[in-house]
């Protein structure tokens, strides 16, 4: 998979409109730091090695 670079503010941005939803700018600096946030435990979840035979579990048993 090719690395991405991903503006964070730009994607809140768009998506803002996409969604019709209005972010005035006193709240717009902390969406985006939470995206950070939220990009950067995403990219630790996505990039955790798993073995190719690995199978799912039909039923999850805490």
């Amino acid at each position: 998979m090719e690395s991405q670079s991903l503006n964070v503010g730009e994607y809140v941005d768009r998506m803002a409109l996409l969604l019709d939803l209005q972010i005035t700018d006193e709240y717009r600096d902390g969406v985006v730091a939470n995206f950070e946030k939220i990009k950067a435990i995403a990219h630790l979840v996505n990039s955790f090695p798993l073995p190719e035979d690995i199978e799912i579990a039909p039923v999850f048993e805490p």
